[in-house]
């Protein structure tokens, strides 16, 4: 408990300069409203039904995309590493779009999709896919080589060696990319929504904050922060455990 006190700490420590601050009007209340107040708006926007129905809808979005891109993107980088003629066509498409602002693709996707869920769940799935797909690229190629001929040797065929050996090699930098891409999933989500939607998060944040509604924006604000905060605690559980088997 101790541990947990102080590594939360921080937070306690930042919520309540945030309420000192606003209270003295050190701040304007409309850049920085009282946490206090921003609670109390967070409250109504629970009671009222908005806050979960915007955000079911933004948690739909945000984990089809993320479980196609976990999907196709782990059996992508897997597959480079392994056929040398995959990477030579797939790698510079991947090494291009890389570092390219995955916002840009935004009008692209609502051009192919409309301003449904389609278009924010290809984005999601666009933008999390590379550094999934690379991930697995690392760690497969990282594979111990001696291990891979050993297993062939012992007559062990191609599907199997990838089972067995190239895949829990692959596991350590596998599991670091998809951190990065739940991380990416929720900033792009937002960031749809803010500009092409009617449901959302990201909408729910832009029309609070076109309506004067400070106290609300904010809530919505930390409520998305919350949410990527918890899930990549609860993630960094799920790959401890998952890697107890390295140790």
């Amino acid at each position: 408990m101790k541990s947990a006190f102080l590594r939360y700490l921080p937070l306690l420590i930042l919520a309540f300069a945030w309420e000192t601050v606003a209270r003295l009007g050190l701040v304007s209340s409309l850049a920085l409203p009282p946490l206090s107040k921003v609670v109390a708006a967070w409250i109504d926007l629970v009671r009222d039904g908005e806050l979960i129905g915007n955000g079911l809808a933004s948690l739909y979005r945000a984990g089809a995309g993320l479980a196609l891109a976990v999907v196709i993107g782990a059996a992508l980088g897997i597959a480079m590493a392994s056929w040398r003629i995959l990477d030579v066509l797939a790698g510079p498409l991947v090494e291009l779009i890389y570092p390219m602002p995955k916002s840009a693709l935004i009008p692209v996707t609502v051009l192919w999709l409309g301003f449904g869920d389609g278009s924010k769940i290809l984005l999601i799935f666009l933008g999390c896919m590379l550094p999934v797909t690379l991930g697995a690229f690392n760690g497969a190629r990282g594979a111990d080589r001696v291990l891979i001929w050993s297993a062939r040797s012992m007559g062990a065929g191609r599907l199997r060696v990838l089972r067995d050996v190239v895949l829990p090699s692959a596991l350590p930098e596998l599991l670091n990319g998809i951190r990065t891409a739940l991380a990416l999933a929720f900033i792009l989500l937002v960031s749809s929504e803010l500009i092409v939607a009617q449901q959302g998060f990201g909408y729910l944040i832009g029309f609070l904050g076109a309506s004067g509604a400070y106290e609300g924006m904010f809530a919505v604000v930390l409520t998305v922060a919350m949410l990527g905060f918890a899930a990549d605690r609860g993630y960094g559980v799920l790959m401890r455990r998952a890697l107890q088997w390295r140790e």
